[in-house]
């Protein structure tokens, strides 16, 4: 009986040893998308886990947040299987939360909903869970939101996140870009024009060497065109000439506003020859400046 409880207890040590653990799952599916072989990854990334799937432990958690991460990296990256791929995303987001590979599952997840299914609030909502992570991308997440309010035409909020993002992260290289998108922004609104035209002016201050200095001037010319200042865009257009990346671009706006005016003019030479064409003419004594009733005589 002793011996056969022993052999017993060496079958089950040795059964336990054969078994796979999660960590040995994990290594063969990242050989396996290393090696081109994505649909062997997404088993042995379901295996890891099924095997973890009721153990709450801390190293559990990291260790399922990493093979749902990886299931959904080769649904997507490799497969481009965009449907799949979110829904592997959005399970990690619901069960591993905290975890570092949420936060990056929450940026993808973002892009694939603007791209593919043109989601923007579901875009938005995902960056914004993302910012209150603190990640160290912070400011450019919170100018990928202010564009998506931009491309959603709501531009009062977009120039909100746009200040949000200049006092939350002042020394940020995309300060520059937020400044630029938030003169965009206003520009779009009402009556607000002169008010644009100042946030560019603002860039240019701020940024002189900014590359995006020259489109500042050049949208204040296009500001000023608007507003029927058509001489003015002209000479803004003319000082953007000595920076801008695009000059035939600038060339061709003032090449238009020059036709404006020409039109305009011609337009104005036509209204007062039409109106001298319309009036009596004048007698010799009108012409010298007598009165109508001197002028009466001479016809007579």
């Amino acid at each position: 009986m002793r011996r056969l409880r022993f052999a017993l207890a060496l079958l089950a040590l040795a059964s336990t040893g054969c078994r796979d653990k999660p960590v040995d799952h994990l290594q063969r599916a990242r050989d396996a998308t290393f090696e081109k072989r994505p649909d062997e990854a997404l088993v042995e990334y379901r295996k890891a886990f099924d095997a973890l799937r009721h153990d709450e432990s801390a190293e559990a958690l990291v260790l399922r947040a990493r093979a749902l991460k990886g299931a959904a990296d080769v649904y997507w990256l490799e497969q481009r299987k965009v449907k799949e791929a979110v829904g592997v995303y959005r399970e990690l987001i619901q069960q591993c939360p905290d975890s570092p590979e949420a936060l990056d599952a929450r940026i993808i997840l973002a892009e694939l909903l603007r791209v593919h299914y043109r989601d923007l609030r579901g875009s938005i909502d995902q960056l914004t869970a993302a910012l209150k992570l603190n990640p160290p991308q912070g400011a450019e997440l919170h100018y990928q939101v202010a564009k998506l309010y931009f491309e959603l035409q709501d531009y009062q909020q977009c120039e909100l996140e746009t200040r949000r993002l200049t006092e939350r992260f002042p020394t940020s290289a995309f300060v520059d870009d937020s400044l630029f998108l938030q003169a965009q922004a206003i520009a779009m609104m009402e009556g607000r024009r002169q008010e644009a035209s100042r946030a560019f002016a603002d860039l240019r201050t701020r940024f002189p060497d900014s590359e995006l200095a020259p489109h500042a001037l050049f949208e204040m010319g296009k500001l000023k065109a608007d507003s029927g200042e058509n001489e003015k865009a002209i000479e803004t257009w003319v000082e953007a000439l000595k920076t801008h990346p695009d000059p035939s671009l600038v060339q061709d706006y003032i090449s238009r506003a020059r036709k404006r005016i020409a039109n305009t003019h011609s337009e104005a030479v036509g209204r007062e020859a039409a109106f001298d064409r319309n009036r009596p003419a004048r007698s010799s004594l009108e012409a010298v400046g007598g009165k109508p009733e001197e002028a009466s005589t001479e016809h007579n």
